[in-house]
């Protein structure tokens, strides 16, 4: 990630707020045969007294999950918006054009749970999508009992424990008033297109 202090977010509610708004993360580790794997799932992130995790669950014997068995070290990437930013809309317009964006980076360690521990993600996971509605037919306690039996055979519930977490919202900071208005009201007015 960008190593540039404007760049970075350091406020821990902040990158909180981040995750929870943007649960859709891209997991990469190393496979097997110590090639790339990946996977898109979304997470949770959990705070228990001072301790951060990510939790979610993935399809079992697939080659992420099979690579995630043997090597628990992973990279998660949270992405929000972006957008590119045309070097025309600043104040002095003779300059590279850009890329904004908001990321946050979590490193840490994949351990898979039991079938209570998925159970629990799985509750977590589809009342927090479903709004906090306990009453969604889709929420995990309301499913019918073999559908749940026969899905949780196909997936396993993880937790990651974070050892690392760095945000970059490269938000042109370091432009002057003038370009950021500029900035701000281009990408409104393509956001009306």
């Amino acid at each position: 990630m960008y190593d540039i202090p404007y760049y970075k977010e350091d406020d821990q509610d902040v990158i909180n707020q981040f995750i929870a708004k943007h649960p859709f993360a891209l997991v990469t580790g190393t496979g097997v045969s110590l090639k790339p794997v990946a996977t898109q799932v979304p997470m949770l992130l959990e705070v228990n007294n001072g301790r951060q995790v990510l939790q979610g669950h993935m399809m079992k014997n697939t080659d992420h999950h099979n690579g995630f068995v043997k090597n628990k070290d992973v990279l998660a990437v949270f992405k929000g918006p972006h957008a590119y930013v045309s070097g025309s809309w600043y104040s002095q317009p003779h300059t590279a054009s850009t890329w904004n964006y908001m990321s946050v980076q979590v490193t840490g360690v994949m351990r898979f749970l039991d079938d209570s521990g998925l159970a629990e993600i799985m509750r977590k996971t589809t009342l927090y999508f479903e709004g906090n509605n306990p009453t969604s037919p889709t929420v995990y306690d309301n499913l019918d009992p073999g559908f749940i039996k026969r899905a949780s055979a196909m997936i396993a519930g993880f937790e990651i424990e974070i050892t690392k977490m760095e945000a970059v919202f490269k938000l042109s900071q370091d432009r002057d008033q003038e370009s950021y208005q500029n900035i701000i009201n281009h990408l409104n007015s393509l956001e009306g297109s």
